[in-house]
C-alpha cells in the first residue's frame, strides 16, 4: 500500500504530522498529562506503533521510515535528559523502539485502517 491507494493522502499526511508533532511536544514538556493507571511505557509503544502503521501506510520506505522513527525516540530521551526538567530512560526507548516494530508488524500483516477510514468516510 502507498499514498496512491489513498483518495485522501494529502490529508493523511498532514494528520500524521500534527500527530508526530503532538507527540513531540508531549514528549518534551515538562510535566505531560498523566492518562490514567497506564504505565507509561504502554503509551510510549503506543504512540510509536501508530506513528509507525501511520507513516507505513503512506510510505514506501518503510525501512528507513523504521529507523528514523527509532532515532526519534532516542532523540527525544536523549533531549529529556540534557533539559534537567524530566529523566533520560533507557526502558522508554526500549518502549518507544517496540512500538515502531508493533506498527511494522501490524501493517505487514495487512491492517490498512487509513483505507478502512476512507470506506467510512466515503458513506
Amino acid at each position: 500500500m502507498s499514498s496512491s491507494e489513498l483518495k485522501y493522502a494529502r490529508g493523511w499526511w498532514t494528520l500524521g504530522w500534527l500527530v508526530l508533532a503532538t507527540i513531540l511536544i508531549l514528549s518534551l514538556m515538562p510535566s505531560p498529562p498523566k492518562l490514567g493507571d497506564v504505565s507509561d511505557k504502554w503509551q510510549h509503544a503506543f504512540a510509536y506503533a501508530l506513528l509507525m502503521s501511520w507513516f507505513a501506510q503512506l510510505a514506501s520506505k518503510r525501512l528507513r521510515l523504521a529507523l528514523l522513527l527509532i532515532l526519534m525516540g532516542i532523540g527525544v530521551e536523549v533531549l529529556q535528559g540534557l533539559s534537567g526538567l524530566r529523566q533520560y530512560e533507557l526502558l522508554d526507548m526500549l518502549a518507544n523502539a517496540t512500538g515502531v516494530v508493533i506498527g511494522w508488524m501490524l501493517i505487514r500483516v495487512g491492517l490498512k485502517y487509513l483505507l478502512w477510514l476512507e470506506r467510512v468516510v466515503a458513506r
